[in-house]
């Protein structure tokens, strides 16, 4: 109940932020905007072109990191890019009140950057707590009794999976099977942590996929 509490008090406090953070640097770019010669429709959509971008962006980072995948390169200039122009756009606005003034005027696009992240990071926590629940919720048994109980189907896995596996019990690092598999490294870990898992419950050494000596698993 705690740990519920204290994500939603959180999530709560970053959108409340963000909110405040967003309308205010809406405010400060429209102003500027209009101030070098932008009008009418345009120069109230225009400051929702920048903002849009950064969360464009992170919600592509975001789904990348649910799926275990590279982030791709665009996303990441195009963040890189959005977050820049909202501060410089703030910047602007400022500098003719001094130093101060700029910086007071740049920290509400700051505070929504940083709000934008801190939901993400709370969003991809909880996925990766769900995940982690999910695991658990169904462990592989290996009692006393299963061990000399008749032997059961060897388990099946892709051909992605009985390669990481095969590699790693030859002793190649996760960053070179990564790296000759063109596949993202955490997805790498994720299944020769599995392996390890499934290992460690207590499964025999023919049912182990990586341990050294094991007997081959069958491949789908």
């Amino acid at each position: 109940m705690t740990e519920r509490l204290i994500r939603i008090t959180t999530a709560l406090a970053v959108v409340a932020v963000a909110g405040v953070a967003a309308i205010i640097s809406y405010q400060h770019a429209y102003e500027l905007v209009t101030s070098h010669g932008e009008t009418g429709m345009s120069a109230h959509l225009l400051p929702f072109t920048v903002d849009g971008l950064i969360w464009a962006a992170s919600m592509v980072v975001l789904d990348a990191s649910r799926r275990h995948h590279p982030v791709p390169p665009l996303a990441k200039w195009s963040l890189a890019v959005g977050i820049v122009a909202t501060i410089g756009a703030n910047l602007a606005h400022g500098l003719n009140h001094g130093p101060i003034g700029a910086a007071v005027s740049a920290w509400p696009a700051l505070a929504l950057v940083g709000s934008f992240e801190l939901l993400m990071l709370l969003i991809r926590t909880r996925a990766r707590a769900n995940t982690k629940d999910g695991s658990d919720a169904a462990p592989t048994t290996w009692g006393a009794s299963t061990r000399h109980a008749e032997p059961l189907a060897a388990p099946t896995m892709t051909p992605l999976e009985g390669k990481v596996r095969i590699w790693h019990a030859e002793g190649r690092s996760q960053r070179a099977i990564a790296r000759d598999l063109n596949v993202n490294r955490r997805k790498v870990k994720l299944i020769i942590d599995q392996a390890t898992a499934l290992c460690e419950s207590g499964a025999p050494l023919q049912r182990c996929p990586h341990a050294r000596g094991s007997v081959p698993i069958n491949v789908r």
